[in-house]
This record gives structure tokens, sequence and C-alpha cells, in this order.
């Protein structure tokens, strides 16, 4: 019976066939860069191509200080390095130590052409991008039906807002079909009027990714009435329905972040403008309020009971001070009236008659205030206080 070894012994004895093979241990490969990945560990891994073959590699983080460009999918690269066994699977590969450009490969010379063409048609140009609803209700999505891609649209957008309606339309995403499959969903969800449309799959290659990089893709997203979201592979892949889509989201979650809007945080937004309208309500009836009560005081005052009582006092007091004016003024006369009065009895007949004096007359009853006129004889009247004497003239000194 012959040997029997371990798929360790087996993986091992490969590994010293490639270590003592001088070739393999300094080579240099051409090649076009395909489904590159920068780990965050600082190693890059990818694969080199040609038109009948691949060929892994990776770049450790270590190698890297020679490495003066972003190695990026459909560069054309001349990698120079170690083809060794990695033992644990069994599988070789290409360690590079040093990368050189060395033009640009066939499918990414493809999409530099088509993208030059569109972007001089005026596809790319900002004016004929339509704005992207902010409170979506309706979303519809142009991916394929498995994979991670509308896994994280679905979570996401159930996190974010579970009123929010989810419309699928499971296109091909990839292969010689993918095209016309994704032209057809961009028809389809565009003729239901829905609010906005996401695009796109999950990362791959420059292969995997390229059915977004044709032409037919890009004119319908660019005729599609209905704002589209393009999500297309990982943050670094780029592809031209991310140049003619209204708005390019990194990757297929950011997209759902970006369709869907946060109900929670929206609930929050209304809480805060309820509250503040609430304080403005209260405040303005408050104002409202003050100014009824100025107005209310304003009637008051100028009420006509108000006024009449006014009236009434100010003719009381009129009258108070009528009555004080005549009763001073009447009190006035009075003491000139007893001041006159005084005089007046002073001056009067009576008066001097009480004191001795008396009142002659003659005969006819006029008053003698003279001798002159008088003769011996004639009779006079003399008026006393208490009586009359008729008196005869007997002489006259």
């Amino acid at each position: 019976m012959a040997n029997v070894y371990s798929v360790t012994q087996v993986n091992s004895y490969i590994k010293n066939m490639f270590v003592q093979d001088f070739l393999l241990n300094r080579i240099s490969v051409r090649g076009e860069v395909s489904n590159c990945k920068y780990h965050t560990s600082g190693h890059i891994y990818f694969t080199l191509k040609d038109k009948s073959g691949t060929l892994s590699a990776v770049m450790f983080a270590g190698q890297r200080k020679g490495l003066d460009f972003q190695l990026r999918e459909g560069q054309q690269v001349v990698v120079s390095g170690t083809i060794d066994v990695y033992e644990r699977d069994g599988k070789y590969q290409l360690y590079a130590k040093e990368i050189k450009r060395d033009g640009v490969g066939d499918l990414f010379e493809r999409f530099q052409k088509l993208r030059n063409e569109l972007e001089d048609m005026g596809m790319f140009a900002a004016e004929y991008k339509q704005p992207i609803p902010k409170y979506a209700k309706t979303v519809g999505i142009v991916t394929a039906s498995t994979g991670a891609a509308i896994q994280d649209i679905i979570n996401i957008s159930k996190r974010r807002n579970p009123y929010v309606q989810l419309i699928l339309y499971p296109a091909l995403v990839q292969g010689e079909n993918a095209k016309l499959s994704i032209v057809k969903g961009i028809e389809t969800l565009d003729a239901m009027g829905l609010d906005v449309m996401i695009v796109g799959r999950g990362g791959g290659s420059i292969e995997d990714l390229w059915a977004f990089n044709e032409e037919i893709v890009a004119r319908a997203i660019f005729d599609c009435q209905t704002p589209v979201i393009s999500a297309v592979g990982h943050e670094t892949d780029v592809t031209i329905a991310d140049y003619v889509a209204d708005l390019r989201a990194p990757t297929p979650s950011a997209a759902a972040e970006l369709a869907v809007f946060d109900y929670r945080q929206f609930e929050g937004q209304l809480q805060v403008i309820r509250e503040a309208l609430t304080r403005g309500m209260a405040r303005s009836l408050e104002r409202k309020k003050y100014q009824i009560e100025q107005c209310r005081m304003r009637l008051l005052m100028h009420h006509p009971e108000r006024q009449m009582n006014e009236y009434r006092q100010r003719v009381t007091d009129m009258e108070e001070q009528m009555k004080a004016i005549v009763d001073r003024r009447l009190l006035d006369r009075k003491h000139q009236l007893a001041l006159l009065g005084g005089r007046l009895h002073g001056l009067s007949p009576l008066e001097k008659l009480s004191r001795g004096f008396g009142f002659v007359t003659d005969e006819a009853g006029t008053r003698v205030e003279s001798v002159k006129g008088l003769e011996v004889g004639r009779h006079l009247d003399v008026r006393l206080r208490d009586g009359k004497v008729k008196t005869q003239i007997v002489t006259i000194t």
C-alpha cells in the first residue's frame, strides 16, 4: 500500500517546492487590479487578472512604504514579490513587495470612456439632480432579493421608521443579463409613483459591479422620474450609476439612512416644535389677556355712568363752590350793610332827638334850619324824642 500523507504534510511539501524555486522567489507579474480591499490592519488584499486567469495577491502593511499611489480597481500594474503557499488553506498567492503602475486595464478604460461620454452629454449635471424627499413614505429598491444589501436596507429601515413601505424589485445584479434586469426594475418601480428609489448591490470586484457601469442602466436612472439613490459596493467603489444618480450613497446601509427618515428623531422634533408652539401660544394668550384687561379698564374709564358720576361730582363741586362764593359775598354784604346801617343810624333824626335835639318845622311842615326868614310871632313845631311841642317865636337873636 502506498504511503498516506496528511493534508498538512502535503501543503508543507508543496510550500518547500515553492521556496526552492528561484523564479517564484523573485518574480514580477503584470495584470489588472480587481477586488481590491484595504484591511483595517493596513494590509492590501487584491487580485491580479488578465484575459485568461487570476492570481491572488497581498501586500502587508510593512511593505507599503514604497507604494506612492492608491491601489484601485481596473489599474494595470506590475507587482514584484514572492509566490508562496499559505499552508493553512493550501492556496498559493503573490506576496507583493513592490507595485508599479503600468497603464490602465481594459475594464477601467471602458469605464473612463463611457464616463467621459456621458459627462459631455450633461447627464451628470447638477441641474438634472432631483432632491431626495425628506419624509418619504414609499421606497423602491432595485437589488438582488438575497444577500447582505437588501437585509441591511430592511433592518435599517425598520429601525429608523417601521411605517415606511419598502417595495423590492428582485433584479439580477451580476452577470450578462444583469443590466437588462436592473433597467426593468427601475422602469417598473418608476411607474408606481414612489417617493424615492434605491438602486444598488453589495461589494465586489469591478467585474461583479460592471452592470452598474453600463450605458443602458445610466440612461434608465437619468430618465427616471423618481429620485434615485445609488448604492453600489463599498465606499471606495465608484460606478457610472453613482455619477448619474440624484444622490450617491457609499453603501446600501447608508442609502437606507438617506432614504428613510428617523421616525423617533422626527417625533422628538415634533415634540420640541409642539412645546415651542405651546409656550408661544401661552405667551400670546397672556399678552391678549393683558390687552383685554387694559381695554376693559379703558372702557370702564369711559363708561357713560362713570362719566355721569364724574359730571355729577363736578356739578356738586361747582354748587358747593358757588354756595361758598355766595355765602362769602352775602357775608361781606351783611358786613357792609351793618356798617352802612350804623352810619345811617348815626345820621337818623330820631337818633339825634334821643340825644336832646329837636326837629323844628314851620306851619307848613318845612324844616327850619336857620333864623333867617323867621319872624317874631310865628308858630313853630318842635318834634322831640317822645312828642311834639307847638311854640311861638317871641324873640329872634
